[in-house]
């Protein structure tokens, strides 16, 4: 941007809504006028249409200090972050052992992943896959030197794969390993050899438990286009909202086509704010093609009696009409989706889940829109597990992908800081204890609560005191924008970060309040479908209002 407008149209085009907002400067500080969320196939003009029509209708000397008329809206500044639409990346070796190991890595990017290799299916089946218009690329690798259960095959995968490189001259292929040393890659390539070497990156060759991480999906990630996709835009904004709030941020983004989850600090001395993240085609709320194992995954979080078969339909439907029955039991439904999209990246994200607990969540994505707060912080506790305490919010206006189309890092650190009270929603605060002696029958609460106003703080007027017992929930109201500490004492030595019998925190309020999670670490469901529902009714009702289950 040049100069300093009075107003700016922010824009996240993602593949299910389209969110638009209005930030304004009428003073000396930027803030964010309104919002407004829409079907994907709305166009945003249209929505800044209707969002400039209800500001004026609001605050008609506000909309006149920042210059909104709805005839002007095309001549608007604009911050526009898009989904891109994952690409699918074929992933084929000697072995499976081999296929699973580049798989790991795989999932660990944007790229929409599938896999094969000659245990697994015929070569008819390999030839099909590689030669699908939808496949983008091809990796293909190896382990150095090759193990036992790839000899065998190693020479009729290169083959196949030089094979169609030569007949789809616009693929892409990275190879870890020996594969190009093969002869049978050379004859295969044959006069084409020269005209393919420009389409074929080199990756490290796999190691023998482990296939290669960093080096390989900085390859992957480097083969997608658009740079300014969402979820990589939202990262540098989260950096930025790090540095400003002097915080530890992690990020948990789900939407229809993929997941972000990305960790921020500070800067230090000279250095500038550090962000680590993982954007994955799994993390996706829905599969393009929900398969029995995504169904599962879903049916293992909910609490209705939909079967298989059903559920199948409802994921479907949810598919293709992701803005569709989004209240009620499709709210429900969402959030469902939302945890087993949640786990999927938890599970290829080890190394963020060994951090320590970061002071804030902030949850981001269309299927936390519609549910209660307690809900979405619950959420969090059941799947993004880990003791300690974390504040939750929610960027509920969709500012991180536009935010972070702004280049300048200067620049986008100033607009974040005007902007940052005004694009966290706060749901509340969540501690999660554990390492505490199992509850028994008759025996007395594990310990108690304690929230006291915080000094120096607008903060709560009274003190709050609740008893609290292993395995349970207890929830303490504290409205948003309250401040207290605090004070945990337990009978036995607990884990919160580290073990010890006292513990005293800083939380902040939000819809949800304080949540004390006092159930297993890593969380531990009966594998009895009936008991597992009663399970999670049981903790649902206390943070979904009208919850019967």
């Amino acid at each position: 941007m040049t100069g300093i407008p009075r107003a700016i149209l922010a824009v996240d085009a993602g593949a299910a809504t389209t969110a638009v907002a209005i930030l304004g400067r009428p003073a000396d500080r930027w803030r964010l006028m309104g919002s407004l969320v829409g079907p994907a196939p709305a166009s945003p003009d249209d929505l800044a249409a209707i969002l400039v029509g209800r500001i004026r209708a609001a605050d008609p000397g506000l909309a006149a200090a920042i210059g909104l008329e709805p005839d002007a809206i095309g001549d608007l500044p604009r911050l526009e972050a898009r989904s891109a639409p994952p690409v699918t990346l074929g992933v084929l070796a000697a072995s499976r052992r081999a296929v699973g190991l580049l798989h790991g890595v795989a999932q660990r990017t944007s790229w929409r992943v599938v896999a094969a290799s000659p245990e697994s299916h015929d070569p008819r089946e390999m030839t099909d896959l590689a030669l699908r218009p939808e496949v983008g690329a091809i990796l293909v690798g190896a382990t150095e030197p090759p193990g036992p259960d790839e000899r065998a095959a190693i020479d009729d995968v290169a083959g196949l794969v030089a094979a169609v490189l030569r007949r789809r001259p616009d693929l892409r292929a990275v190879v870890a390993g020996p594969i190009a040393t093969r002869r049978a890659w050379a004859d295969a390539l044959g006069d084409d050899a020269e005209q393919a070497a420009g389409r074929i990156l080199e990756a490290p060759p796999l190691g023998p438990r482990s296939g290669p991480d960093e080096t390989l999906r900085e390859i992957l990630e480097g083969l997608l286009p658009g740079a300014m996709d969402t979820r990589h835009t939202a990262m540098r904004s989260l950096a930025s909202l790090a540095d400003v709030l002097d915080r530890r941020i992690e990020l948990v983004d789900i939407g229809l086509e993929g997941g972000l989850r990305a960790v921020a600090g500070p800067g230090v001395a000279d250095e500038g704010p550090t962000v680590e993240g993982v954007r994955s085609a799994g993390g996706a709320l829905v599969p393009l093609d929900p398969d029995e194992a995504a169904v599962e995954e879903v049916l293992a979080w909910t609490t209705g009696s939909l079967d298989r078969h059903r559920m199948g339909d409802r994921l479907r439907d949810l598919r293709s009409r992701p803005w569709a029955d989004a209240t009620g039991e499709g709210a429900r439904l969402r959030l469902a989706a939302a945890r087993a999209a949640m786990t999927r990246l938890v599970d290829v994200t080890p190394d963020l889940s060994a951090l320590p607990a970061p002071d804030l969540t902030l949850m981001a994505g269309g299927a936390f829109a519609a549910a209660p707060g307690g809900s979405v912080v619950l959420a969090v506790a059941d799947v993004v597990r880990r003791t300690g305490a974390t504040q939750v919010a929610l960027d509920h206006a969709r500012l991180l992908g536009p935010l972070g189309t702004i280049d300048d890092p200067d620049e986008r650190r100033d607009i974040v800081a005007d902007l940052a009270d005004d694009l966290l929603s706060p749901l509340g605060s969540l501690v999660i204890a554990a390492g505490m002696p199992p509850r028994l029958r008759g025996r007395a609460a594990t310990g108690t609560i304690t929230l006291d106003p915080e000094d120096g703080t607008e903060a709560i007027a009274t003190t709050a005191r609740r008893e609290l017992a292993s395995g349970e929930l207890a929830i303490l109201d504290l409205a948003p924008g309250e401040r207290a500490n605090a004070t945990l004492v337990f009978r036995d030595s607990a884990r919160i970060g580290r073990r010890a019998r006292r513990f005293s925190v800083s939380v902040s309020g939000g819809l949800a309040g304080v949540i004390v999670d006092l159930r297993d670490v890593p969380l531990r469901l009966p594998d009895r479908r009936d008991r597992r529902r009663a399970a999670l009714a049981t903790w649902g009702e206390q943070v979904w209002p009208g919850d019967e289950r």
